[in-house]
């Protein structure tokens, strides 16, 4: 049986007390690394229904995350946790359980069926549980790293959180297996940078830019396009930071939100609002692509810099803007209104510099493929020491923040910053990257690129699901590897990428018709997607292809804004030569440790811990 509850006013009471006294020592904890209003700053629904609500902050000094779990219908106990996709096997997590008798909290992990076992490490520590008119409040914390070969390390980047709901009392920990549960996974970054927020001006407007009261369909998943413009006359103006508006009640639905200005080469845009992938869309809408502002679920407030803006409005500005808000609705619910969008906010007292966005990586062009079967194939693209010394200012640029994009297949991506053959530093590193969950990151620290300087940028692809090779390209099951790094001062670069010499490649094709039956064509007619779909996929022709990408000379793409190259010989260019990498980064156990214990803590879900 569960504990019977207290009532509300008994609750409340004791809640009231209770987290008064744990607030005061978790803010001091924390180091004022939480925002004044709230000592858990970020927060999100993990549930469809939004039924079970997490917070967190992040306590740099201590290198733990501190975790409030509110659960709203506590039935018979709750599994929460992170795995290295969103799977529930072999998934690192801390359950709530009750046999009926007595709850239990304790740190467990699945194994590759799904059933769950108790730690011997117990590296999740409870705080604090509490029964409050909300409902039923866990507090707890973790380290990033443990050493516990059955744990997650919590890195930089994207985590894949997973919860199972427990609906009936289980004899033991052991009896759970995750496979019988009503569980599901969301997306995160939980390490936010530890970033002060920068002076905003006092002459600061803000316009929001959100869907008209839509109604949200009842599908799985909708990309949702608006066009809005810009008033008359609107001269130019610095963004100088944007935020999300999320319906209330929608938090669980809205899953991502990009603002797009559109080109200044058309005069007008027609007005839509409607599915992106509707037959109704006008095909101009694909020619707004320039991102003013991007968020993700988890994300709070996005801040330029105080020394740069973003400039939109103006001579030479396109008014039109896009807005695309993606819907994530899995329990395909009915009737819901939404009028999401993001607000910018924005400044006629221009800042000493532009903010510009500039795209490293690999262009879009099938030469750089992936084959199939593959589970981590690694495409490497270039800007070259050659594009940054005609390029750059001889002060250099700033970068602040990144966006990493790839499409379906694409599992990790990476920037990193080489200066005299050395890689110095990485800019931005995703290890957990999904192309489901793409947001726009303020870096922890801002990255300076001086004119020579090599930035390599590397995605690693997951191609086990696919027969053919997957080419680069638009389409969404062609593939890309991008990294858009915002930056100040504003430069003419604004795409620096490469991709393998096409002739070096046909070279390939002739190799591989050499050791099989002549089965690609290499006539001149032969498009290149079709001789990568013609490849007999063995040991041998993945490995030349692999070596030949990590080898052959490149076309670089050193492009301004019209999409022109800088002047120069950029085809058959080497690759730079690194001499010297930086080292994976290696785990870190908490410098001391108390002997934790090997079984669960006994909890009364009626009151506070026991």
């Amino acid at each position: 049986m569960q504990v019977p509850s207290p009532s509300m006013r008994e609750a409340a009471s004791m809640y009231g007390t209770a987290v008064a006294v744990f607030l005061v020592i978790l803010v001091a904890a924390l180091q004022s690394s939480a925002p004044p209003e709230s000592p858990f700053p970020y927060r999100i629904s993990l549930d469809p229904e939004g039924s079970l609500e997490l917070s967190w902050n992040v306590s740099y000094t201590q290198e733990t995350v501190y975790f409030q779990l509110l659960v709203q219908e506590l039935k018979a106990g709750v599994l929460f946790g992170m795995s290295d996709r969103g799977e529930l096997e072999n998934a690192d997590l801390v359950v709530l359980w009750t046999d009926g008798d007595n709850a239990y909290f304790g740190d467990a992990w699945s194994d590759q069926w799904g059933q769950i076992h108790l730690d011997s490490q117990q590296d999740y520590q409870l705080l604090q549980v509490q029964r409050t008119p909300e409902g039923l409040c866990l507090l707890f914390k973790r380290p990033f790293g443990t050493c516990d070969p059955k744990d997650y390390l919590i890195e930089d980047g994207t985590v894949h959180l997973v919860y199972g709901i427990l609906e009936e009392p289980f004899g033991s920990l052991e009896a759970i297996n995750t496979s019988g549960l009503q569980t599901g996974l969301q997306r995160v970054q939980l390490l936010k940078p530890n970033i002060s927020i920068p002076a905003l001006p006092s002459d600061m407007h803000s316009m929001e830019i959100h869907t008209p009261d839509i109604l949200i369909p009842g599908q799985k998943t909708t990309y949702w396009c608006h066009i809005t413009e810009l008033p008359d006359g609107f001269s130019r103006h610095h963004i100088v930071m944007y935020e999300p508006i999320v319906t209330k009640g929608n938090e669980a639905l809205v899953h991502h939100m990009e603002v797009f200005q559109c080109t200044a080469q058309f005069e007008s845009f027609p007005q839509f609002s409607g599915p992106c992938d509707s037959k109704m869309k006008p095909d101009h809408l694909n020619y707004c692509r320039h991102v003013l502002a991007a968020w993700a679920l988890g994300a709070k407030a996005f801040y330029y810099p105080e020394e740069a803006g973003l400039a939109f409005g103006g001579p030479g500005s396109s008014r039109y803007l896009r807005l695309e808000v993606h819907y994530h609705n899995p329990l395909k619910i009915q009737g819901r209104r939404d009028s999401s969008g993001i607000r910018l906010y924005y400044t006629a007292t221009l800042r000493r510099f532009d903010a510009g966005i500039m795209e490293l990586g690999l262009v879009y062009t099938p030469v750089m493929a992936i084959p199939p079967q593959e589970t981590a194939f690694v495409l490497t693209g270039y800007c070259t020491d050659k594009c940054t010394q005609l390029a750059l200012p001889p002060s250099g640029i700033h970068i602040f923040a990144s966006q990493l994009h790839t499409h379906l297949t694409g599992r990790k991506v990476v920037t990193v910053l080489a200066r005299d053959g050395r890689e110095r530093e990485v800019v931005n590193r995703d290890d957990h990257y999904s192309p489901h969950f793409q947001e726009i990151r303020m870096l922890k620290k801002i990255v300076s690129v001086q004119p020579g300087d090599v930035l390599i940028t590397s995605c690693t692809y997951n191609t086990g699901d696919r027969k053919l090779a997957t080419v680069g390209g638009f389409g969404i099951l062609e593939e890309m590897c991008v990294n858009y790094v915002h930056y100040y001062p504003q430069t003419q670069l604004e795409l620096c990428k490469s991709a393998v010499d096409p002739g070096f490649l046909q070279k390939y094709f002739h190799l591989v018709n050499r050791f099989n039956e002549e089965e690609v064509c290499t006539c001149p007619q032969a498009s290149v997607p079709k001789q990568f779909a013609s490849v007999p996929w063995n040991s041998f022709s993945r490995d030349v292809l692999r070596a030949l990408y990590g080898f052959a000379p490149i076309s670089m793409h050193c492009n301004k804004s019209s999409a022109v190259r800088f002047q120069g010989e950029w085809n058959r260019q080497p690759l730079p030569k690194i001499i010297s990498k930086l080292e994976e980064p290696t785990p870190r156990c908490p410098a001391s440790r108390v002997q934790s214990p090997t079984s669960p803590t006994v909890v009364s879900i009626g009151g506070s811990k026991s």
